[in-house]
Formats: structure tokens, C-alpha cells, sequence
């Protein structure tokens, strides 16, 4: 049994390598086509030809697209993420300090967004039907409703434009006391757990609702045990791995959402940098933001994955 467990986890970890070379090939001609000369652009309208096609020489721009990928390759799989166009630095040292800033601000995401939501699922599964339930299913539809922007921008409108407690734009390295931790955070924490919550909070309901409607499940609500009973000791215990999965799942929504809120708030992170490399057309930036990006989710879903085979009562 454990044989076969290794191997479905094999088996995972094997679909996450393919998924992202698929990824990587399709990130890298996707940046390539974006319009526009690279060389053209840093160089600006006042660049001779000469100038032009020196440039490209020099950034490879000039060979075949199929060479370029492959080198670019070679280079990751060195841990060598290029060099950056417009900053000629090292891409790996552009996204150090901001890498940590966007995982500070996930993990902050994280640290309110799962408690609250799991807390919200479990107990609309646990008196499912009642008012509360209601409420919660009418509140997690609505917010799952509107996109990050919207959710965003009212945020902006509301805590910064009219009522003035917070500021408009969140920068990290401002942070020096627990008061500006709050002032930095506040508002993109707000915007991100609240997507990320209505998300978790629905599919934790699904999964909890599933294992009560399970013969065990009912068998101890038949000889007397309360319902919060039964599902806190016996149906939840068993949908561990659902909400591992439904936990995953809403995180990775994080992915998206970081690109969106750390624009809006000018949060200093991975997904700021990479939407101003579009800008200028820092392609190994831009290629190597979204090869994050692209990993975390993948580690995120592929997580999910292997903690519901090893909680499977089936591969025990």
C-alpha cells in the first residue's frame, strides 16, 4: 500500500514538472510576440539602425526564437534567471527583496483568510439550512461575485477618500511599528482575504456537507450524538483532504489577485515588478515573474493533491 501511495504522489509530482515546461514554453512566446521592438524601445526614437541591430546582437535578439527558449532554459534550470533589459542586473537580484514583500503579504493573506473561512464553512455545513447559513451562502456569492478591482477600489474610496483612515498606497518599507503595519497592510490583506475567503469558505461548506452525507456520519446521528458532535469528530476528521484541496485551490486565487492588488495599492512586490517590466519590455523580468507565479501555483495544487492521497481512509 505504501508502494502505491508513493506512486500516485510520484505520479503528481511527475505532472507538475510536465505542466510547467508546458508553462515556461508557453510564458516565453507569449512574452515574445508581445509588440514592439525591445531593442527599439531602450534605445529610443533618436537610435540609428546601426545602433538598433547592435543592441539585438547583443540581447540575441536576433536569432531564432527556438534558440532563445532553449538557452533560456538551460539557464533556469541553473537557477540563472538572465539578466534584466533595462536595469542590466541580474533578474534573480530585482526579485529578491520583492519576492519577500509578496510572500509576507500572502502569508498575512493566509494567516487571516484560512481560520476565518474554514471557521464560516464548517459552521454553515454544521447547521446547513438555517438563517446563519444563509446568510454566510448570500455573503461568499456576493463578494465571489465581484472581481479584485472592484473590491479594491471601494476599499480605496471608502477607507482613503472619505473616511481618511488609511493611505491610499501601501509601501513596505515604511514599516516600523505595529501601527504602520496595519496603515501598509490593512487594505490589500482586506481585498485578498476577502476573495480569497468567499472562495475557501464555499467549497470547505461543499466538501464537510459531502462526508455528513456519509453512512457513518448518520449512523452517529442516529444513536444520539449531536450534530456539531458528528461533524466535528466524525465527519470532519474524514474531509481533511477536500479541504486541503478547497484550501489550495482558493490560495491560488492569491496568484492572481497579488497581480491586481499590488498595482492598485503600488505594493512593492513580484507582481508590481512584473507589470512594469510589460511596460518596458523586460522580457527575461517578465518571463521569470510569471515562472513564480506559475510555481507557486503549481507547488500550491500539487500540495493539495498529495495531502488528500495521504488522508484517504482508502490508502491507509
Amino acid at each position: 500500500m505504501r508502494t502505491f501511495v508513493l506512486n500516485l504522489i510520484a505520479h503528481r509530482l511527475l505532472i507538475a514538472g510536465l505542466t510547467l515546461l508546458i508553462v515556461s514554453f508557453a510564458v516565453f512566446f507569449a512574452t515574445a510576440m508581445l509588440p514592439g521592438d525591445t531593442a527599439s524601445i531602450l534605445l529610443g526614437q533618436a537610435a540609428t539602425p546601426e545602433a538598433v541591430a547592435g543592441l539585438r546582437a547583443a540581447m540575441h535578439l536576433d536569432e531564432p526564437a527556438v534558440f532563445r527558449f532553449f538557452r533560456w532554459l538551460a539557464g533556469l534550470a541553473q537557477g540563472d534567471l538572465g539578466t534584466s533589459y533595462v536595469n542590466n542586473v541580474a533578474v534573480a537580484d530585482l526579485i529578491g527583496g520583492r519576492f519577500v514583500n509578496t510572500m509576507r503579504l500572502a502569508g498575512i493573506t493566509t494567516l487571516i483568510a484560512v481560520p476565518v473561512a474554514l471557521t464560516l464553512g464548517i459552521t454553515s455545513a454544521m447547521f446547513r439550512g438555517s438563517i446563519y447559513d444563509r446568510i454566510v451562502t448570500i455573503l461568499t456569492i456576493g463578494v465571489i461575485s465581484v472581481p479584485e478591482f472592484m473590491i479594491a477600489t471601494s476599499a480605496v474610496l471608502v477607507f482613503s477618500v472619505y473616511l481618511k483612515w488609511l493611505p491610499a498606497l501601501s509601501f513596505a518599507n515604511e514599516v516600523t511599528s505595529f501601527w504602520q503595519v496595519l496603515k501598509v497592510y490593512a487594505m490589500p490583506v482586506i481585498t485578498l482575504a476577502f476573495v480569497v475567503s468567499a472562495q475557501m469558505i464555499r467549497m470547505t461548506r461543499a466538501a464537510v456537507i459531502d462526508t455528513i452525507n456519509t453512512p457513518y456520519v448518520e449512523a452517529a446521528l442516529l444513536k444520539g450524538a449531536s450534530r456539531p458532535r458528528a461533524v466535528l469528530y466524525h465527519a470532519l476528521p474524514n474531509a481533511v483532504g477536500p479541504i486541503a484541496n478547497a484550501i489550495a485551490l482558493s490560495l491560488s486565487y492569491l496568484v492572481g489577485g497579488v497581480i491586481i492588488v499590488e498595482t492598485i495599492f503600488n505594493y512593492p512586490g513580484v507582481a508590481k515588478l512584473m507589470v512594469d517590466g510589460v511596460s518596458t519590455r523586460d522580457l527575461p523580468l517578465i518571463q521569470s515573474c510569471a515562472i513564480i507565479f506559475c510555481i507557486g501555483y503549481l507547488a500550491l495544487i500539487t500540495l493539495a493533491d498529495i495531502v488528500a492521497i495521504l488522508a484517504n481512509p482508502r490508502l491507509r
